[in-house]
């Protein structure tokens, strides 16, 4: 331990900056010191809908520091990717000796430590601790299912769209936003298991160069040709559009009860085929197929005996985005037929 001061730990350092904050339902209070390091909260989770899942909402806390951590990596790196660990009831994430998550999910509390070499990577210190420290803390307190995939909807109902990168999920997305359909989530959704009703953060939509060329010219388009660019990991470089600042879009005011499933495949179809439905059997295999990480929670037992219930369909990718949007409206408008 260091000696030569009361507080080695920095317990009593201020945390006077504040902001409370909905995540997935759940009522969060973020603090921290720095500015800098509260803005990429409010960037992440400000001015989004006040999703309720249960009756009364859960309140959560987050503190965020800024560190003193001198990194290794240059400027001109990227940041390694989090490490993640967990042990004594608390979920890690680690860059490095000052970079980190540490959620616990016990007392609903998070930390995230964040260095000034970090903080200039905006996209990384947000998407990859900030966002990752809150959304995992408020989705395992209250036993969500967490899944990688979209979902868009309309007339109350919606529709989770699963596949491999590279399927065209943010494309569809994109496209069914602009059809004035409804988004909930472009990345990540998250079923509250008992009803089957899907939550997500809608703050960003993220898309390359080459999906514009389905877009109409207009405001849309537009706004995202003046949208920053990031870097995925993948390599892929792609708009990062804030939704909350599209004019004419409209993001899911509410979760969507789970209307239907759809899996799309990277294949193009030369002509447009109708989704193919799939067996119960078939689904829960693509499930745990592409779901791994979902698939280990203990709640999953109990959410594949619900969703088999609902219909599961195949969609081969189209020549034009739009045609599978209108299929999605087609299977939506049946869903609310029976």
């Amino acid at each position: 331990m260091t000696s030569g001061t009361g507080d080695p730990f920095g317990e009593r350092a201020l945390a006077h900056l504040r902001a409370r904050l909905n995540v997935l339902g759940g009522a969060f209070t973020v603090e921290s010191g720095s500015a800098a390091l509260l803005q990429l909260a409010v960037d992440a989770f400000g001015g989004l809908p006040r999703y309720r899942l249960a009756p009364t909402t859960r309140r959560f806390r987050a503190r965020l520091i800024v560190t003193d951590h001198r990194s290794r990596w240059s400027r001109s790196e990227e940041p390694p990717p989090a490490v993640l660990s967990a042990g004594s009831g608390l979920l890690c994430a680690t860059i490095d000796a000052g970079n980190f998550a540490i959620v616990d999910v016990a007392t609903s509390s998070a930390l995230v430590g964040v260095s000034p070499g970090m903080l200039r990577r905006a996209y990384h210190a947000r998407y990859e601790l900030v966002e990752l420290a809150l959304v995992t803390l408020v989705s395992r307190a209250q036993s969500l299912v967490p899944l990688h995939g979209a979902c868009v909807g309309s007339g109350g109902r919606g529709v989770l769209l699963m596949g491999p990168s590279g399927s065209g999920k943010s494309t569809l997305s994109l496209h069914a936003l602009a059809a004035g359909m409804q988004l909930l989530s472009e990345d990540s959704a998250f079923v509250a298991v008992d009803g089957l009703l899907v939550t997500g953060v809608p703050n960003y939509v993220h898309v390359q160069s080459s999906a514009l060329e389905f877009l109409a010219p207009g405001p849309l388009l537009r706004q995202i040709r003046q949208s920053p660019v990031i870097r995925r990991r993948s390599g892929a470089r792609k708009y990062e559009v804030d939704l909350r600042a599209i004019r004419g879009g409209q993001i899911a005011s509410a979760p969507l009860p789970l209307a239907a499933t759809v899996f799309l495949t990277r294949g193009k179809s030369r002509r447009p085929t109708d989704p193919r439905l799939l067996e119960p059997k078939a689904l829960l295999a693509r499930l745990r197929r592409e779901q791994p990480y979902a698939a280990g929670l203990l709640n999953w037992p109990e959410f594949e005996r619900r969703i088999v219930a609902v219909p599961a369909y195949e969609l081969c990718r189209t020549e034009h985005p739009d045609i599978a949007v209108r299929q999605l409206q087609a299977l939506l408008a049946r869903a609310d037929s029976r």
